[in-house]
C-alpha cells in the first residue's frame, strides 16, 4: 500500500558554509537558485528554485562546509528512539521549530549524518523533481549496501527497488518509496576509499556541461565527471568555492524524466565527493519540508532554523522492483 505521509521523503537540504553570501552567489549562478528569507525568521535565508524553497543556508565559520539532508517523518521523537535502538546515535536531540515543526540530527551505524523533520502541516502530493531541485540522494557507506539499507528501511519504510552488480566496484542498491526511486547506496570501503560514510545530494539540471562550466567559472571544482551512468543519465560531482560537496544530474531523456521522475540507477561515484555530515538546524517548510547531504566528521549543533513553504521534496522514480530482496531487507531491519 502506498505511503501517503511524508515519512521517507527527502524534504529539505541545508548548507553549512563559512561564507553564506558567497555561497548564495555561487549557487545562484550554478543552479539558478534565488535567495528568500523565511517569513517566521528573516534571519534564516533559503535557497529557492523556480518551484519554491528547497533548502537553507547557515553561516558557520568553525564547522566543515557541507550540505545536510533531512528526511521526513511523522514523529521525530519516535524516529530518534528507533534509530538509537538500531545502532545509530543522536547528534542533535529532537527540538521544536517556530512554525510548529520538529527536527533532530542523527548519525547512522556507519557514521553518515542525516536530519529528520516532522511538519505541523499536511504534506503536499509527491511529484517528479524539476530542474533546480534535488533529484537523487546517494549514500556512500562503509558496509554492504543491503546492511546500511536495513537501518533506513526500518526508519522510513523504504523499498529495495533494485541491486546492480558493478563488478569490481561492488553492488549498487537502489531504494525508493511508492514506486519512485529516491537514490542509491554503495560500499565505498570495498573500493578502497578512505573516510567515513556520507550522503550526497544531486541537483537536477537540463544542461550538465553548461552547469559544470558555470561552476568552474564561479570558482567551483569538479571532482568527478561529467560522465554517463547506467541508463543514459549524466552526472558530475563538484565542490563549491567554500568546501561543500554537491552533485549534478541530467536525466537521459529530459522531457520524459521530468514527467516520470526517474533518474537511472547510477554507478557509485569514482571519486569520493564527501565525507560524513555534520549537522544542525533544519528548515521547515509548508507541507513536507526539505532537507542536504554532507561530508566530514559530524559536529553537534544547536538550535534549528525552520524554512519556508512549498511542496515537499520530490524524487527519482522507479526501476524494476526486487520484491524478494525488499522483503528480506525489511525483515532484517525489523
Amino acid at each position: 500500500m502506498a505511503n501517503a505521509t511524508v515519512r521517507g521523503r527527502f524534504v529539505w537540504h541545508e548548507l553549512y558554509t563559512p561564507n553564506r553570501a558567497g555561497s548564495q552567489e555561487f549557487y545562484g549562478k550554478v543552479a539558478g537558485w534565488a535567495v528568500q528569507s523565511w517569513d517566521q525568521d528573516p534571519g534564516y535565508q533559503m535557497f529557492a528554485a523556480k518551484s519554491g524553497p528547497i533548502g537553507g543556508a547557515v553561516e558557520e565559520r568553525s564547522g566543515t562546509p557541507q550540505w545536510l539532508a533531512y528526511i521526513g517523518t511523522t514523529d521525530v521523537d519516535a524516529t530518534t528512539d528507533a534509530a538509537t535502538r538500531l545502532g545509530g546515535r543522536v547528534q542533535t536531540a529532537p527540538a521544536a521549530l517556530p512554525n510548529g515543526g520538529r527536527y533532530a540530527v542523527l548519525v547512522d551505524p556507519q557514521g553518515a549524518t542525516f536530519g529528520v523533520h516532522a511538519s505541523a502541516t499536511a504534506p503536499q502530493p509527491e511529484a517528479a523533481p524539476k530542474a533546480g531541485e534535488f533529484s537523487w540522494h546517494e549514500l556512500a557507506t562503509t558496509a554492504a549496501p543491503n546492511v546500511a539499507f536495513g537501518f533506513y528501511a526500518a526508519l522510513f519504510d523504504w523499498d529495495l527497488v533494485a541491486e546492480h552488480d558493478m563488478g569490481p566496484m561492488g553492488m549498487y542498491l537502489v531504494f525508493g518509496r511508492n514506486g519512485r526511486q529516491l537514490g542509491g547506496m554503495f560500499d565505498k570501503g570495498a573500493q578502497g576509499k578512505p573516510g567515513g560514510a556520507y550522503w550526497l545530494g544531486y541537483v537536477s539540471v537540463t544542461d550538465l556541461e553548461g552547469t559544470v562550466e558555470r561552476a568552474k567559472s564561479a570558482r567551483g571544482s569538479v571532482l568527478m565527471g561529467p560522465m554517463d551512468v547506467p541508463g543514459g543519465d549524466r552526472v558530475a560531482q563538484l565542490m563549491d568555492p567554500y568546501g561543500a560537496f554537491f552533485a549534478l544530474h541530467k536525466p537521459a531523456a529530459q522531457g520524459a524524466a521530468a514527467e516520470t521522475g526517474r533518474p537511472a540507477a547510477r554507478a557509485p561515484a569514482k571519486k569520493a565527493a564527501a565525507k560524513k555530515a555534520a549537522a544542525k538546524k533544519p528548515a521547515a517548510r509548508k507541507a513536507a519540508k526539505k532537507a542536504p547531504a554532507k561530508r566530514a566528521a559530524p559536529k553537534a549543533r544547536n538550535k534549528p532554523k525552520a524554512a519556508g513553504k512549498k511542496k515537499a521534496a520530490r524524487k527519482p522514480a522507479k526501476a524494476k522492483p526486487k520484491k524478494k530482496a525488499a522483503k528480506k531487507a525489511k525483515k532484517r531491519a525489523r
